[in-house]
């Protein structure tokens, strides 16, 4: 029993790591524009099939994967440039609307490109330590086994050693950075920042990127052990907004934990019953709002009538 709980309890680990990653993009734009980027489910997808058409012409992957970030991160900023700097003054609503409609465009651009049909990383373009295995002889390849017969997979093991490594540098971009503290500024005070000499529409833009860039990786660490189509960036990126929700919306150690509570409690939902895994990572994220409105890093506001 406790061995599964422990195999669990790391498959959790791993899974809210990827969900950290995408929670991020979402509230590094909201703390600063004040949007939900509903398209950022779909920049996640094409990181992953962005890594696949690389690969497929014979890229290899650890050449892949920063390419993917740095096209994420163009598409990201284009359409932030497109979409939503034309609507900067406009009502919530108006932009809103239109990242749902960017969401679905990006969707069916993608089945336009690459069809609906599911796709693999080919196991044999990967680095040799993804393909992990038990032989009939009890031997365990390029996993690390665990108590009571299970394993950890090495992949498993850079999946969420990634995901922390790219937590820690962003925070240091954030607080030790020139960038960074344009941006902390911004989310502050837009306005202010612009009388103080600061490019708000560039910060924008480099916030973007900065989110799609993590998109993108979690959309090709989801592809390692998952089939990538159109719609994955739609069931992930909810969960991820879930976990962005209940950290609290523009708190970045919010979105972090928030993916990880996400991430565990799916995998124990599943347990349970599998229809259940989406169902216990909202009844969470419900107990919390309820509780405690903000999130659980975020800060409480009040209007002045």
């Amino acid at each position: 029993m406790w061995a599964q709980i422990l195999e669990q309890l790391i498959n959790g680990l791993v899974l809210g790591g990827i969900y950290a990653l995408i929670a991020v993009g979402y509230t590094m734009v909201y703390g600063i524009i004040q949007l939900i980027n509903f398209a950022h489910g779909e920049i996640y997808m094409f990181g992953a099939y962005i890594a696949l058409m690389l690969i497929a012409v014979g890229t290899p992957f650890w050449i892949a994967l920063p390419l993917s970030m740095l096209l994420c991160a163009i598409l990201g900023m284009f359409i932030d440039f497109i979409a939503y700097k034309p609507l900067r003054n406009a009502p919530r609503l108006s932009a809103l609307i239109t990242a749902i409609g960017i969401s679905l465009a990006l969707q069916n651009l993608a089945r336009m490109i690459w069809s609906a049909r599911p796709r693999q990383f080919p196991s044999e373009v990967l680095p040799s330590f993804f393909l992990s295995e038990v032989t009939e002889t009890g031997k365990v390849i390029n996993a690390v086994p665990l108590p009571g017969g299970g394993i950890l997979p090495f992949r498993d093991v850079f999946i969420f050693l990634l995901a922390v490594v790219l937590m820690i540098v962003l925070n240091m971009l954030i607080y030790l950075t020139k960038i960074g503290k344009a941006m902390r500024a911004c989310a502050q005070n837009q306005v202010a920042s612009n009388l103080m000499g600061i490019k708000t529409n560039q910060v924008i833009a480099a916030t973007f990127a900065i989110g799609s860039a993590l998109g993108a990786v979690a959309g090709i660490m989801v592809g390692l052990s998952e089939v990538v189509t159109p719609t994955m960036g739609y069931y992930k990126g909810v969960a991820a907004f879930a976990a962005a929700v209940l950290g609290g919306i523009g708190s970045i150690s919010g979105a972090i934990v928030g993916g990880i509570v996400i991430g565990i409690a799916e995998v124990f939902g599943a347990d349970i019953h599998s229809g259940y895994r989406i169902a216990f990572a909202y009844i969470i994220m419900i107990l919390v709002i309820l509780i405690r409105p903000s999130g659980i890093f975020g800060k409480a506001t009040s209007k002045r009538a």
